[in-house]
C-alpha cells in the first residue's frame, strides 16, 4: 500500500507540478503527518523532492525529474477500459480521440494487463448517451474554458425569453445526463445547464482565474445548497412489498428516505417528495398497492381523485339496451 501511495505522490507531482501537504493528504485518503515521512522516504530514496514556503508553497519535484513509473494495476485497467461514456466524449468531439488513445494505451500494455482490459470491456459498460438533450453550443464553451476567454450567452431566466449576458467560462461539469457550465458573472459563481443555451459568442478578450478556485469543491458545494433550497413534503405510507421493489420507478419524483417491514407483509416508508402534487400522483399510480398514512390532506386528496374518476367512468359507462353495447 505504501509503494503505491509514493507512486501516487511522484505522479501528482509530475502532472500538476506543486501539491500542499493538506492536499495530498485528501487525495490519498492519509493524515498530512503520513504524508510527510512519505516525502522524507522519498527524498531517502533519492527522489529530488522539495517543500516551498508561504502561501503559494507546497511539495515541489525539481522539473527536470520524470518517473516512468507508471504501471497500472488491476482497478486502474478496469477504470480506464470499463468507464467510458461513448456520448459525453462525442459531445465534446473527442469521442475518436479516446479511442485512439485507449488503443495506444492496450498496446503499452503488459499482454496480462491486455487481457484484464478486454476482460473488463467485455462485461462491463457504461452507456452514458443522451439523444433528449442536445448540447450545440458546448465545443465553443468547450474552447473557452480551455482557453480562459470571456462568453456572450443567451440564456433564459425565470422561465421568460432568452436574455444577455457576459461570463467567465471557468469549467464544465456532466451530472447524469446534462452538462453544466460553471461561470463567473459580475463576479458571482454561477451554473448554466448548456442544453437551455440559446446562442453563445466567443469573446475575444481573456479573464484571469479566481485564485484558489477547484471546480470540484465549487460544484459540490453548489449542488448541496441547491439541494437544500428545494421544497420538502414528507409521506408516511404503507407499501405492499411488490411496490416497493418496484419504487425505482419513480424515483424522479421522490426520494426514499426509510421503509420497514410491519408484520403483514407489508412495509412502513417514508417518502420525501417537492411538493404535493407528484405526491398525488405517486400514490394513485399505485392503487391499492399502497395506504397514505400521513399527512392527512394528502389522504384526503387521493381520495377525492379517485371519486373523481370513479365519477367519470359512470358517465362514461354505455347504457343497456343499447345497439353494440356490451352486457357488464
Amino acid at each position: 500500500m505504501r509503494a503505491d501511495r509514493l507512486l501516487s505522490i511522484l505522479l501528482i507531482l509530475q502532472t500538476q507540478g506543486r501539491a500542499t501537504g493538506r492536499e495530498l493528504a485528501r487525495r490519498l485518503e492519509v493524515s498530512e503527518r503520513t504524508v510527510h515521512r512519505d516525502m522524507e522516504a522519498l527524498s531517502a530514496a533519492g527522489v529530488p523532492v522539495y517543500a516551498e514556503r508561504g502561501p503559494a508553497g507546497g511539495w515541489r519535484l525539481l522539473e527536470e525529474y520524470r518517473t516512468q513509473l507508471t504501471g497500472l494495476n488491476e482497478d486502474e485497467v478496469l477504470a480506464l477500459f470499463a468507464l467510458k461514456p461513448p456520448q459525453l466524449l462525442a459531445d465534446l468531439g473527442l469521442g475518436r480521440a479516446a479511442e485512439n488513445a485507449l488503443l495506444k494505451l492496450l498496446a503499452a500494455l503488459p499482454a496480462s494487463r491486455r487481457r484484464e482490459a478486454e476482460h473488463a470491456r467485455q462485461r462491463l459498460l457504461i452507456d452514458g448517451s443522451r439523444r433528449d438533450e442536445p448540447v450545440p453550443w458546448l465545443p465553443l464553451l468547450q474552447a473557452a474554458v480551455w482557453e480562459d476567454r470571456r462568453v456572450r450567452l443567451h440564456y433564459p431566466s425565470g422561465g421568460g425569453p432568452p436574455g444577455e449576458r457576459v461570463v467567465d467560462a471557468l469549467g464544465l461539469v456532466v451530472r447524469g445526463q446534462a452538462w453544466y457550465l460553471v461561470a463567473r458573472r459580475e463576479g458571482v459563481l454561477r451554473t448554466y445547464r448548456v442544453s437551455r443555451v440559446a446562442h453563445a459568442e466567443l469573446l475575444p478578450e481573456r479573464f484571469t482565474r479566481p485564485p484558489g478556485f477547484d471546480l470540484e469543491r465549487y460544484w459540490r458545494q453548489a449542488r448541496s445548497e441547491f439541494q437544500a433550497k428545494l421544497p420538502v413534503y414528507p409521506v408516511l405510507a404503507r407499501l405492499e412489498q411488490h411496490a416497493f421493489e418496484r419504487f425505482g420507478l419513480v424515483g424522479r419524483w421522490a426520494r426514499l428516505e426509510h421503509a420497514e417491514p410491519d408484520g403483514e407483509g407489508w412495509l412502513r416508508a417514508r417518502v420525501r417528495f417537492e411538493v404535493e402534487e407528484d405526491a398525488v400522483a405517486w400514490a394513485l399510480s399505485l392503487g391499492d398497492r399502497v395506504e397514505v398514512l400521513e399527512p392527512p390532506e394528502l389522504r384526503r386528496r387521493v381520495v377525492r381523485e379517485l371519486v373523481k374518476a370513479l365519477r367519470r367512468v359512470k358517465k362514461s359507462r354505455p347504457r343497456g339496451g343499447s345497439a353494440g353495447s356490451e352486457a357488464t
